[in-house]
């Protein structure tokens, strides 16, 4: 959601009645500031956080900020989140530590995490193997104790009936409030995704983009961003040139390279993909070299609405939903059979 979660998104989203989250991976420590101020400007008394992913440079700054200026909710991904989760207790603030597995999900709870946001393979960007309709129950059982918050599929309310139903408490939405009036997202990119005429199977997954298994929106560039991996040297230069664009001093970048290579391998990898996911993002070229994260349930999303019609919506459809399931199981007038024998 880089470039997408803006403050202005965030805003509306929590204004709408969701907690919106910021997106801090671009921003200098300076910007993450700017902005959380201005959230709290446009969205005064609502709940709202930031996302820190460790893992990149610039993070654990970006969630300084976040934590002397006592935000409501911090994202947590790629690290881990103890330090994090001592300092906002004390402040009264929670972490949400997302995770795509069950090993993960453990090391969590035991950092401190207040809640889980489990994402499954239908996700944008960086999910995991497993599907949300195994994943959001399986971890829900083993962390009875958490607050889950799925994502990975979810767009409308007949998801959150069923995230709901596999024990998850919340769902987290990334393409679907990507693509409402208040977001940010280029106009063509964002019609691109909501267009009526394509379904769920116009999407790439793959580790060759960014280094890290992602999914991505299906067009010509990234078609051919995914097709190999970049050469190392390529990638080193490209993170070079994107932490220079972030104001990130080389002497954080480059002793890692040296030493961690796997490591900074896939953190170089991540950071030469920047300007591509910027030229979608912000420039909507998705033609020459621009490269949308982008879930599967892009397949369900076909039109753009404002983030408060959106919300409405959801719950809506979500209420009539679970009225009609309720009476489906009514003993007195469902003849339904729910169970096929396939023999």
């Amino acid at each position: 959601m880089s470039w997408i979660s803006s403050p202005e998104l965030v805003a509306a989203v929590s204004n709408a009645g969701g907690v919106g989250i910021l997106a801090t991976g671009p921003m200098s420590a300076q910007e993450t500031k700017d902005a959380i101020r201005k959230i709290k400007q446009l969205a005064p008394g609502k709940t709202f956080g930031i996302g820190a992913t460790l893992l990149m440079p610039g993070a654990e700054e970006n969630a300084k900020v976040a934590l002397d200026e006592a935000v409501p909710l911090i994202n947590v991904s790629l690290g881990k989140p103890d330090w994090i989760c001592e300092a906002a207790h004390d402040y009264g603030g929670k972490v949400l530590c997302t995770v795509v597995n069950a090993k993960h999900a453990g090391k969590a709870v035991e950092s401190g995490a207040d809640a889980l946001m489990v994402t499954g393979h239908e996700a944008a960007a960086h999910g995991g193997d497993v599907t949300s309709l195994v994943l959001v129950p399986s971890i829900a059982s083993r962390f009875p104790e958490i607050p889950i918050v799925a994502a990975g599929g979810f767009a409308n309310g007949r998801g959150l009936v069923a995230a709901l139903s596999l024990g998850a408490d919340a769902v987290a939405m990334g393409t679907r409030f990507a693509t409402t009036v208040e977001s940010p997202l280029a106009e063509h990119t964002k019609r691109t995704i909501s267009n009526p005429i394509k379904d769920e199977h116009e999407t790439i997954y793959g580790s060759n983009f960014d280094g890290i298994p992602a999914r991505v929106l299906k067009s010509p560039a990234a078609i051919e961003a995914t097709k190999h991996r970049t050469p190392f040297p390529i990638v080193c230069y490209r993170a070079l040139e994107a932490a220079r664009g972030f104001g990130l001093p080389l002497w954080k970048v480059v002793p890692g390279l040296l030493t961690q290579f796997d490591k900074m391998y896939a953190i170089a990898q991540f950071g030469a993909a920047t300007e591509a996911i910027q030229a979608a993002t912000v420039h909507g070229d998705l033609d020459k070299k621009g490269v949308q994260f982008v879930g599967q349930c892009q397949g369900l999303v076909d039109d753009i609405p404002t983030v408060d019609e959106l919300v409405q919506r959801i719950v809506i459809e979500a209420a009539v939903v679970t009225r009609e399931n309720a009476a489906r199981f009514d003993s007195d007038s469902s003849d339904d059979n729910f169970f096929l024998d396939e023999k």
